[in-house]
């Protein structure tokens, strides 16, 4: 079996080409700039960074997150390099594939998978609390929690995921220009904060900056405990006892807040619908992830001023907002609220996009059933968008945020990391293609990027990676089933296939 055969650069990018199966180019720079914000400001700093900070770091987030996006840029550089060279849908699966080979393409196929579905299901479902908790603190008499022959069902996460559905059968443009509208509003809102909250900011807050690391046994909240799944691997491993703060705590801080800059391998799966992909890609990755971490850290500074971790950690689901309610600010607290609603609702929009630009780019390849990457008039995967927002919802309806947000992680990672480390490889293979943007102190740095995230990983928890191996069995079972066998490499390599269905022309990049 041929597990690391190869497409090359030029017949992924003729197949962008192909009748039936092609995608419109109208998205600008600012289109993949806003599209990156849209989905990085409210997967982070309304959802995961108070959490954070009650229970893995204390003020100490800030450093938190200075490490997640750290890591994160330097990830980004180097899918900004392969954007520009193979403007192609698919991200870090399309690289790989030309990079190391199919069976790693397709690990990492299946990961964009893992993450896109468990985002959208994640970022639908705290959609559904934050509107929850609108209407709880607008003193309204309602919610859209169900019970339906004894199964609670979340109505909400339905809704938000059906509307950004449709938008989207109707053309990506449109979508975009929607969520554009929402992140302005989203971006205001973040500053909103960052400027009221000043006024509430207590220098003793921020003593001890590093609190002394704890048992996380002693910690109401926590849920690492000794022996336990929910302990990162790396403790299970060499049988340490869980702790919560102290520098553990900002490293495994860091992994839980990497979900907030997930945002931009989904900008790459945007490349094939890019008007001048090789030059806008990488600058639109690049304004969009430097907006993010200003943002990110401006908040990180005023939360942590605001209130003490110490009273963060006592609330069973600390949020932004808890923020703001704790000093006083109910008024501040119920803007913030309703901000929340529309800005995550743009995540939603964002991953919705990038869940089925993946399983497209697998299904052109054959590695998943063809039919799946038929576009329509629009030049939209019509049938698969439907599909995938059906899956989304359900998921989000049905399953817990803790299970889903974790699996969200480490998705990501390990597609950060065989990019990174596709960057030497493919350097060393294909030195003449020409490269708008690349990534500096080849081979050195991508390495140092993938042991970084291989780091990060190792701060998840065990059952999170009980559950990511689970997953890739799923993912093996199907490629040795379906995927090798009706793969286009492997029918154009065998002289007996027919390969009128080859497309000859290059695609307009």
């Amino acid at each position: 079996m041929q597990l690391f055969r190869t497409k090359s650069v030029e017949q992924t990018i003729a197949e962008t080409g192909e009748e039936g199966r092609m995608l419109k180019r109208n998205l600008t720079w600012w289109d993949l700039a806003i599209m990156g914000v849209a989905v990085a400001v409210g997967a982070g700093i309304f959802s995961v960074g108070a959490q954070a900070t009650a229970f893995h770091a204390g003020p100490a987030v800030i450093i938190s997150f200075l490490i997640a996006g750290v890591v994160c840029g330097a990830a980004v550089m180097c899918y900004a390099e392969f954007a520009s060279v193979i403007p192609v849908a698919g991200s870090a699966y399309t690289f790989t594939y030309t990079a190391i080979g199919e069976i790693m393409a397709w690990i990492i196929g299946w990961d964009l998978i893992l993450e896109m579905l468990m985002a959208g299901s994640v970022i639908s479902k705290y959609w559904g609390v934050y509107l929850n908790d609108f209407i709880r603190l607008m003193g309204w008499n309602a919610n859209t929690n169900l019970i339906v022959a004894g199964v609670h069902v979340d109505v909400a996460p339905i809704v938000i995921v059906a509307f950004f559905t449709t938008l989207l059968v109707f053309g990506t443009k449109i979508g975009v220009r929607v969520d554009g509208a929402m992140t302005v509003l989203k971006i205001g809102i973040v500053f909103f904060v960052v400027i009221v909250g000043f006024f509430y900011v207590k220098a003793s807050n921020f003593t001890p900056f590093i609190p002394p690391s704890q048992p996380a046994s002693s910690v109401s909240g926590a849920s690492a405990v000794e022996g336990s799944m929910t302990q990162p691997l790396w403790q299970f491993v060499t049988g340490m006892q869980p702790t919560v703060y102290g520098v553990t705590g900002i490293i495994s801080g860091a992994a839980l807040v990497f979900f907030a800059f997930i945002g931009f391998d989904v900008v790459a799966t945007a490349a094939e619908e890019t008007e001048n992909p090789r030059r806008n890609v990488p600058l639109g990755i690049g304004v969009g992830m430097s907006l993010i971490i200003v943002m990110y850290m401006l908040v990180a500074f005023v939360t942590t001023g605001m209130v003490s971790y110490r009273d963060l950690a006592k609330q069973s689901n600390p949020s932004l907002a808890t923020a703001f309610e704790l000093v006083g600010a109910n008024w501040a607290a119920k803007i913030i609220s309703f901000g929340i609603v529309l800005g995550l609702a743009t995540v939603v929009m964002v991953l919705l996009l990038g869940l089925t630009r993946v399983v497209f780019a697998m299904s052109r390849d054959g590695l998943l059933p063809r039919g799946l990457s038929k576009t329509g008039k629009r030049g939209t995967p019509v049938a698969l968008q439907i599909a995938a927002g059906v899956v989304v919802a359900l998921v989000a309806s049905f399953l817990g945020i803790d299970a889903l947000s974790d699996m969200v992680n480490i998705g990501t990672l390990s597609a950060f990391a065989l990019v990174a480390l596709s960057i030497p490889i493919m350097r060393r293979k294909r030195p003449d293609l020409p490269r708008a943007f690349a990534v500096p102190g080849n081979p050195w740095v991508p390495i140092l990027i993938s042991v970084a995230i291989l780091w990060l990983m190792l701060n998840l928890s065990v059952l999170t990676w009980i559950r990511f191996v689970v997953w890739l069995a799923v993912g093996f079972i199907v490629y040795f089933s379906y995927g090798y066998r009706h793969a286009r490499v492997g029918l154009a390599d065998d002289p007996m296939s027919s390969l009128s269905d080859v497309p000859r022309g290059v695609g307009d990049v």
